[in-house]
């Protein structure tokens, strides 16, 4: 089935308030909300040759300034389309609008799995590429076929593979400089069925589902991580927040062993490549963060890796508790956090 997407009548860039899940306070001066492909002509037009833009899906993971001067694109684009469907998997394009959590609601219910361990994951199907989203083992990359993208300096829509995407943790072709002219408009999935599916239970979260993984299907993963992330992770809508706001470093196996004759406790995952995954959380935990505040904004009490809006704060605010906690994390483990949202400060 074609995309369905709704009828339009935005021809032009206005102002808007923007929404984000941190809640801090936003206006964007010029805003265009695309909500059909066929704008993109208008879009294409209505930006100077070479003008710098922002691109905003549901602004889950993005730390706003008071006002965005740039020129910002909503993407609104919404729809599901089966491309390919056997016995054995399913190739589905999903446009960039759509919500992600929902988008692996209806996987899972139409029987297309490989998604479940990042469910309840806020934002939007076309971010997901962009920080190539992670949780309980699974990148969403390893289920992408291609991206769809509208490239502003041919003036054209173009397919790029997985590989064109040059993926790896936290990081995409969409955030390197070469990747800034590429408008993402749909996500398409290869996506397994049952019996090919097997299920990911690397995480201590997820191994008590049995060491039998035959018996493991994947509405009992789906409905762990649920409960999981629910009890861990606060609400957007109740508690601002970008969900975790510092990536998990990646070390390799010298520094884990020095890191552990200290900290016998220390809390890594083996890579492929022989690296080590360390829990950022953890060492956050470790440094006194967990709970704590520092004016307007804090580390939340149930989990020290989400930063949470306390309190009408500002970006500054955030970027100051960010900025202190990476100081003592280095100052007590020399590991250095990179903050994993865009800050668009």
């Amino acid at each position: 089935m074609p995309i369905q997407t709704p009828e339009s009548s935005n021809t032009s860039f206005f102002a808007k308030t923007i929404p984000n899940t941190l809640a801090l306070p936003c206006q964007a001066d010029h805003a265009f909300v695309l909500n059909d492909e066929s704008e993109l002509l208008v879009l294409q037009s209505a930006l100077m040759p070479n003008e710098s833009y922002k691109v905003i899906g549901s602004a889950s993971n993005l730390v706003l300034p008071s006002h965005l001067h740039d020129r910002v694109i909503l993407v609104a684009l919404q729809g599901i389309e089966v491309i390919q469907e056997d016995e054995a998997s399913a190739l589905v394009a999903v446009a960039a609008g759509q919500s992600w959590h929902e988008w692996v609601q209806i996987a899972l219910a139409a029987g297309w799995h490989g998604l479940e361990n990042l469910a309840l994951i806020p934002g939007t199907v076309g971010a997901a590429p962009v920080q190539n989203i992670g949780a309980y083992g699974v990148e969403v990359s390893q289920n992408i076929e291609h991206v769809r993208v509208w490239d502003f300096d041919a003036g054209a829509i173009r397919q790029l593979s997985r590989k064109d995407c040059q993926f790896s943790y936290r990081e995409s072709l969409f955030k390197q400089p070469q990747g800034q002219r590429l408008l993402i408009l749909s996500v398409c999935f290869r996506l397994a069925k049952r019996p090919a599916w097997r299920p990911v239970l690397d995480y201590p979260d997820l191994k008590s589902l049995g060491a039998d993984g035959a018996l493991v299907t994947p509405q009992m993963v789906f409905d762990r991580v649920v409960a999981v992330r629910r009890h861990k992770l606060p609400d957007p809508k109740d508690t601002p927040n970008v969900g975790s706001f510092f990536k998990n470093p990646v070390v390799n196996q010298a520094t884990v062993e020095s890191l552990r004759q200290r900290y016998p406790d220390l809390v890594a995952y083996p890579q492929a490549d022989g690296s080590q995954k360390l829990a950022a959380g953890w060492m956050i935990d470790q440094c006194g963060w967990k709970g704590r505040r520092l004016g307007a904004v804090g580390m939340h009490h149930r989990q020290a890796l989400v930063l949470i809006n306390a309190e009408n704060a500002q970006a500054a605010d955030v970027l100051a508790l960010a900025d202190a906690v990476k100081k003592d994390v280095l100052e007590t483990f020399w590991v250095t956090l990179d903050i994993e949202p865009n800050c668009w400060i």
